[in-house]
């Protein structure tokens, strides 16, 4: 699957996106947990605050296991109008 991140998210993750192998049966959050696992404590903090998609769809509950090919966005919260 890919894992896409923007904002804050790509600035604390230091790349727009990138392939993440899980295993059958991964969830949302374990992807996550890889992402924080892979690029450390400051996206681990980024990523408490974030709101994700999968595959265009709002997520809110992170134990759904994303499918083969799935593409997870990272969307850190906005301000503005």
């Amino acid at each position: 699957m890919t894992v896409r991140y923007f904002a804050g998210a790509r600035a604390a993750a230091g790349v727009a996106s990138e392939p993440v192998d899980l295993r059958p049966g991964g969830t949302v959050d374990d992807v996550l947990a890889l992402a924080a696992d892979r690029h450390g404590p400051v996206l681990d903090k980024v990523l408490s605050a974030c709101s994700v998609l999968l595959d265009e769809v709002a997520v809110r509950d992170r134990s759904v296991a994303p499918r083969p090919g799935s593409v997870l966005d990272v969307l850190p919260p906005f301000a503005g109008g």
